[in-house]
């Protein structure tokens, strides 16, 4: 029932930066992880990094140093600022929230519709 809705997608140069925004339909607080994924034409979606209840964030190797997610509890929202963008990161991104119960055990992810991100020039 979490509702996520992403912006912030565009066109930039390599070198770049652009800032993405996820805006969830409740308060993030209660959601156990947040994170971004992405996904090239022909390939398969792939997770860029995620950030827990209490702030600890994790990123794939291609993209530590260089991305930062941050959230903003008071405004339900998930960032992700990509800097030094290259060719290599055009992607459509997704905004996941995974909700995790021990009883029952169970596992549940929303996603939103995804913003295109393209590097070029």
């Amino acid at each position: 029932q979490v509702q996520l809705v992403e912006s912030g997608g565009g066109l930039v140069q390599p070198g770049g930066s652009l800032r993405l925004s996820c805006a969830a339909s409740e308060s993030i607080d209660r959601i156990n992880v947040m994170g971004w994924y992405r996904q090239a034409p022909g390939s398969q979606r792939e997770l860029v990094g995620h950030i827990t209840k209490t702030g600890v964030t994790s990123y794939v190797d291609s993209v530590k140093g260089r991305f930062t997610i941050s959230r903003d509890n008071a405004k339900n929202t998930v960032s992700l600022q990509m800097n030094n963008l290259q060719p290599e990161d055009s992607a459509t991104y997704y905004c996941n929230a995974k909700v995790i119960t021990i009883v029952p055990l169970d596992s549940k992810d929303y996603w939103g519709k995804g913003t295109l991100v393209t590097v070029s020039g």
